[in-house]
This record gives structure tokens, C-alpha cells and sequence, in this order.
């Protein structure tokens, strides 16, 4: 599969490379591109002109070791991405950076990314379970999270397609949601199953 094929190209190419050092300078710069970005897709926006994209080193710069707090959207999309679909395909992340992206300024969902990610932590009904797990948010593996910023950068830009068909739910197959059964499957990855709302329960 060609997102597989992705997986391994870009992981050989961040490997060859020396390890990411901490660039302030260029982490704000990123932080500063990656909020217009998560705004236009809000307003659903035009893709955004090369100038305004996010490179692989600006996305790279930002939290370099994994360890920053959660509070911006670079950072919060990629450790989404990096723990809901840990050991998953590209093609899985990519679902799960899909999903996130989708939500923004949809009913019922928060029009940020940090926000979309942590809703229900209040109520402890955590729409993203890694997030209130009572487990530490710090990576454990560098190179995947490399490949999960990519690909947050990618998701970013608008350069990726979404392969969850504009689902706003997803889950493991192992599990079986009550949830579920009202909501109607958009798409199947490996290892996720995806949904979005019935129509005819639409307001």
C-alpha cells in the first residue's frame, strides 16, 4: 500500500538525519503558521498558498522530545495522532488526523485543535481516550512521533485526503461501542472503524 510505503520512506529519511535540537525561533514561527491553518479549516478555507504551509522542519521544531504541554496545535494533534494510533499504518494516522480535523467548528465539537482534543476531561468522558488515561502524555518512541507530526503538518496544509469519508467518530475493532449502533460507518482502516452522524437523525 503506498501509505505504507510512505511510513517506511519517511522514517528511513528522518533516521539518516541527525536528531531534532531544539529550535525556539522556529517552533514559534510554526505554532504562529499552524493556528492560521487549523482557522481556514474551521471557515473551510481554500487550501492555504505555499508561503502559509508549514515545512517538515518548522513541524519537526515543535516539541522536539515530546515531552511539551499540550497547548498548541501542532502538539496536540501529532501526540492524537502519535497515541491513538500507536503501531497503526499511515494510513490509520492519517484517519485519526482526518477525524480531529473534522470536528473543528462542527456542532457540538470546539474550533481548535487542543480544545477538540480534550473535550470531556471535565466530565472525565474524554472524547480522545489517551488523554485522560491517568497515563503520562511524554512519547516514548521518537521516530514514531517524527512520522505522526509529518503527518500533522500534512493534515495542516490541507495536503492529505481524508480517508475516513468525514467521519467524526472513530474506534479499535476489537471494541464494540453501544455508541455505535447510532451513527451511520463512513469508512474501515486496519485497524479503525469510522462514523459520522445518521441524517435522518440530524438536526
Amino acid at each position: 500500500m503506498r501509505l505504507s510505503w510512505m511510513v517506511i520512506g519517511l522514517a528511513s529519511a528522518l533516521l539518516a538525519g541527525p536528531l531534532h535540537a531544539a529550535d525556539p525561533a522556529k517552533a514559534a514561527v510554526a505554532e504562529g503558521k499552524a493556528e492560521v491553518l487549523e482557522e481556514k479549516v474551521v471557515e473551510g478555507a481554500p487550501a492555504p498558498k505555499k508561503a502559509q504551509t508549514l515545512t517538515p522542519s518548522e513541524a519537526q521544531a515543535v516539541d522536539p522530545a515530546g515531552q511539551a504541554p499540550l497547548d498548541d496545535s501542532i502538539t496536540c494533534l501529532a501526540r492524537t495522532i502519535y497515541w491513538e494510533a500507536k503501531g497503526a499504518d499511515a494510513e490509520d494516522m492519517t484517519a485519526v488526523a482526518s477525524v480531529v480535523l473534522n470536528r473543528l467548528g462542527h456542532d457540538g465539537f470546539p474550533d481548535t485543535i487542543c480544545a477538540v482534543v480534550k473535550q470531556g476531561v471535565e466530565s472525565k468522558a474524554c472524547q480522545f481516550s489517551w488523554w485522560c488515561d491517568g497515563r503520562s502524555d511524554q512519547v516514548e518512541e521518537a521516530q514514531r512521533y517524527d512520522i505522526a507530526k509529518e503527518i500533522a503538518r500534512k493534515a495542516l496544509n490541507q495536503q492529505l485526503k481524508d480517508p475516513t469519508g468525514g467521519a467524526l467518530y472513530f474506534h479499535d475493532r476489537n471494541v464494540h461501542p453501544d455508541w455505535a449502533k447510532a451513527y451511520r460507518r463512513t469508512a474501515q482502516t486496519t485497524h479503525f472503524l469510522f462514523y459520522k452522524p445518521n441524517q435522518a437523525l440530524a438536526h
